[in-house]
């Protein structure tokens, strides 16, 4: 019995020797192969970047270089202008649109010319409508002209100016206009949309007379033509050395013009207009006034 508890007291010994101790907890941390990555990682950082930087600062110094070679060879006297060609220009004058161009690539020469700049100057020409402005390298500038086009020619004061299909003023008419050989008197010179209306209607009314007149051999007859009431123009003749007013409709200009003159033709120092009424052409005599 003895011997019994001497051996359980052995074998509890034995137990409680094998009994583990507790290890105190590591405090939270990065292991070794996170350690490893990590370092992993920013050592393929390191050999991406670096040579991305001096890609950069590589192409950085090509481009300057580029760059100045660039200014360099532009501002050369290779590009300096030689050549202006003008083309489409009649009324408008070659030399000044040569001399605008002159002055404004003088400095620049043709590959650096400010061609929108050139354009807006030559625009503001009087004749000039439209313009493109070209380069030909190596050192020429080509300017397309397109024209302003007169459509009438009217009379303001004691000088003639030509006027465009709206009534704008183009330019002061010459001393001989082949194109025009008679003007509009009567034009409305104010400021307002109902007298760019009725300008309109007086160029049209005019082109439909000068078409109407060329054709039956008439429009160097004609001094003038009176638009001032639209509702009856009046042709200005000239007959026995006296001016006659003839009433021309509102249609049919080139018949009743030729009717107008057989009617005075003789009589101008007797008469001083003639008139409609309906499709009768009366002669209204001069009074002793105007004959004084």
């Amino acid at each position: 019995m003895a011997n019994s508890k001497s051996k359980i007291a052995a074998t509890a010994a034995r137990k409680g020797a094998r009994v583990k101790v507790k290890r105190p907890l590591r405090k939270p941390g990065r292991s070794v192969s996170t350690r490893k990555s990590t370092q992993s990682g920013a050592g393929r950082f390191r050999g991406f970047a670096l040579p991305l930087f001096l890609s950069f600062c590589l192409l950085v110094c090509l481009g300057a270089l580029g760059f100045l070679g660039y200014q360099t060879v532009t501002a050369s006297n290779f590009f300096d202008v030689a050549k202006i060609d003008v083309r489409g220009s009649g009324r408008s004058s070659s030399e000044d649109i040569r001399r605008i161009v002159e002055m404004q690539t003088e400095k620049s020469g043709v590959w650096n010319a400010d061609l929108p700049g050139i354009k807006e100057k030559l625009e503001k020409l009087q004749w000039v409508k439209t313009a493109a402005v070209s380069r030909v390298l190596p050192n020429g500038i080509r300017v397309q002209v397109s024209e302003r086009d007169p459509q009438a020619m009217v009379r303001t004061g004691e000088s003639n100016i030509l006027v465009d299909v709206d009534g704008s003023v183009i330019a002061p008419a010459r001393d001989n206009e082949p194109d025009f050989p008679f003007a509009v008197t009567g034009w409305n010179q104010a400021k307002s949309e109902s007298a760019v209306k009725e300008n309109m209607e007086r160029v049209k009314m005019y082109q439909k007379m000068l078409a109407e007149w060329k054709e039956f051999n008439l429009s160097s007859r004609v001094k003038a033509v009176d638009l001032g009431d639209l509702r009856e123009p009046r042709a200005l003749v000239e007959d026995s050395g006296t001016t006659v007013s003839i009433a021309l409709g509102r249609d049919k200009f080139g018949e009743y013009l030729k009717r107008g003159i057989n009617a005075i033709v003789g009589k101008g120092e007797m008469f001083e207009a003639v008139n409609l009424v309906g499709q009768n052409m009366i002669l209204a005599p001069r009074t002793q006034s105007k004959e004084r």
